[in-house]
């Protein structure tokens, strides 16, 4: 016989987290529903927050960490297809990926629930439910939530070091050797580093030790691509706007800043942030204050602040591009990247690496490189860095006839001549080229570089990516 709430046992201590009560997320259209899970949950030691809507499960889940969600899958727009409910766990998928997923409902449908479960849920209930089972379910989730986030932890904080598994970043080179140092002394801070280096060669990678590092790394490391984001959008990507703020906000939204609230923001690209949204920003980071569009409240954010730009920005500041105040803001410490062709003796190293990982990727067997596949990957200038290697070792991967990597499978490209025919380059070739010429002429400034060649810089982001520049 199942037991009522009001017969509840203690709950047993879950493993590594003696002292601290499993928060779960409760999301139903029905207050009685809510009230007797609550019931149901508080004296089994968990801390329970409920919500009666998707939308307010989103806003619930970006704004605070829970250990387990329990979703309705029908909702009052609709409540026998269980599409609320799956558009509600797709989204959480994406907003917070972590998070475990128990869906439920009334209809009992096996069809439901197994959509459900391909969709990412990790287990379901039906109304009305076992309470013993109910609790089993929630319980076996926090512990498996957490077992996975302790071990992401530790293999991330492994990685910058050098620890066991598949290493983030590998260095021989006493330039990058020089970088792992300095990654090791500042990542326990706070303090604002600011990560410099040509596109591809990994500064991401190392904003994500830092973070990796630091004592906030049980919380967000949020990323955003400042060059990406159009003017008109700034303010409700970093800051967050309310419902009604403008056209298309149909819903409060939480932005990056309180996202990475007590973790850490990452703004890439920061070189490229026009001299109006600098401004904007640099309040943020000067207050820990900001105010969503459309809101008078003002909210108070804690997060620390790397920054990655692959431009000169004392050049930039010289020339009134970027303000000075914000970069000494942002630049408590700068970790210059190397490229590649300062790094050769760790190419080597990176190439078995990607070499690894990519034939297990797609299941081929491969013993290593030919003599003259390694010889042309040491030759090579990589204009592209770590990024272009990886991309090249892919390559290889997939061409490659036998079980060793050959010069002809890499295809490395020697880059288009200067007096080279148009005739003799590929449309590809062409655009890559141009795109490549327009970046050397403007020291790298994505906004320059995409007025002079007619593009949007939205556009001009797509064709690096795709040229891998």
């Amino acid at each position: 016989m199942n037991r009522t709430a009001g017969e509840a046992r203690a709950p047993a201590p879950l493993p590594g987290r003696a002292s601290a009560r499993p928060r779960a997320l409760l999301a139903d259209d029905q207050r009685d529903v809510l009230e007797a899970l609550r019931l149901l949950l508080r004296p089994e030691g968990f801390d329970v927050e409920t919500v009666g809507s998707p939308a307010a499960a989103l806003e619930a889940a970006t704004r605070r960490d829970f250990d387990v969600a329990l979703l309705d899958l029908n909702y009052t727009r609709d409540t026998t297809s269980g599409r609320e409910g799956l558009e509600l766990l797709a989204q959480l998928r994406l907003d917070a990926p972590a998070l475990p997923v128990v869906v439920m409902t009334a209809w009992g449908s096996i069809d439901l629930a197994v959509e459900a479960m391909r969709r990412g849920a990790r287990d379901f209930v039906e109304k009305p439910w076992e309470n013993e089972r109910l609790l089993s379910i929630l319980r076996t989730q926090v512990e498996l939530g957490r077992a996975l986030r302790a071990r992401e932890r530790l293999e991330a904080a492994q990685r910058p070091l050098g620890g066991d598994g598949a290493p983030a970043m590998i260095a021989r080179s006493a330039a990058m050797r020089g970088v792992l140092d300095v990654v090791a002394r500042v990542g326990p801070s706070d303090a604002a580093v600011l990560l410099t280096g040509e596109n591809g060669t990994g500064k991401s990678l190392v904003a994500r030790a830092l973070h990796a590092a630091s004592a906030r790394a049980a919380r967000p490391l949020v990323t955003v691509n400042l060059g990406g984001l159009a003017e008109g959008t700034f303010e409700s990507e970093l800051f967050g706007h309310v419902r009604g703020a403008f056209t298309d906000a149909k819903s409060d939204r939480v932005g990056r800043f309180e996202a990475a609230d007590g973790g850490t923001l990452f703004l890439d690209e920061i070189g490229n942030l026009p001299l109006g949204m600098q401004a904007r920003l640099l309040r943020v980071l000067e207050t820990g204050e900001l105010e969503r569009v459309g809101s008078s409240r003002t909210l108070r954010v804690d997060s620390r602040v790397l920054a990655a730009t692959n431009a000169d920005l004392d050049a930039e500041v010289a020339a009134g591009r970027f303000r000075e105040d914000l970069y000494f803001r942002l630049n408590t410490v700068e970790i210059a990247l190397p490229p590649l062709r300062e790094r050769r003796e760790d190419i080597p190293l990176l190439a078995a690496h990607f070499l690894v990982r990519l034939a297990q990727r797609y299941r081929k067997r491969m013993r290593g490189f030919e003599p003259a596949a390694m010889e042309a990957l040491l030759a090579h200038r990589w204009p592209g860095n770590v990024r272009e290697l990886e991309h090249a070792i892919e390559r290889a991967v997939l061409m490659a006839a036998g079980d060793e990597i050959r010069v002809a499978d890499l295809a490395l490209r020697s880059g288009a001549s200067p007096a080279a025919s148009l005739d003799d380059l590929s449309l590809e070739e062409v655009e890559r080229a141009l795109v490549k010429k327009a970046l050397d002429r403007f020291g790298g400034n994505v906004s320059q570089a995409a007025e002079a060649l007619g593009l949007s810089r939205s556009a001009l982001y797509r064709r690096l990516k795709r040229h891998d520049l």
